[in-house]
């Protein structure tokens, strides 16, 4: 563990996980003010590039929020961000950086309480990996 505030950016689906997130605001549910939201109308939406570039700008962790299987407004969109995460995986082991340090997961609409103790998890997980360090990648200024 450390004492350094560690950042997640989250990037959640317009239709299913933002609401979630929504629904856990409006119960007023906690979660750890070390993850941020991003709204992306579809997980499917999440370019890799995406996700580098929030480790390159300091994220300590990705987080991706999806519609549940069977249930993406755009059919198949959370199936390709299931890809998508597998091969970031691969690639982030293939830089050294622990693959722990992004999570995929689905949270419905009405599942507030499912989204709060998801984005505790992935705080406390990246809490517990400490802060990403990326030499030559993330300059001082951006990071803090």
């Amino acid at each position: 563990m450390t004492d350094k505030k560690t950042k997640v950016l989250a990037f959640l689906c317009n239709w299913c996980s933002y609401a979630g997130a929504d629904q856990a605001g409006g119960k007023k549910l906690t979660y750890s003010p070390d993850v941020k939201l991003v709204r992306v109308m579809c997980s499917g939406r999440v370019d890799p590039q995406f996700v580098l570039s929030a480790f390159r700008q300091g994220a300590d962790g990705v987080l991706i929020l999806g519609c549940h299987p069977g249930d993406c407004h755009y059919r198949s969109g959370n199936m390709k961000a299931k890809r998508r995460v597998h091969i970031m995986e691969l690639m982030l082991k293939q830089f050294g950086v622990d693959p722990r340090r992004l999570r995929l997961d689905w949270v419905a609409a009405g599942e507030g309480e499912r989204f709060q103790t998801v984005a505790n998890e992935m705080a406390e997980t990246i809490a517990e990996l400490g802060p990403l360090r990326l030499p030559g990648y993330v300059s001082e200024e951006v990071a803090s």
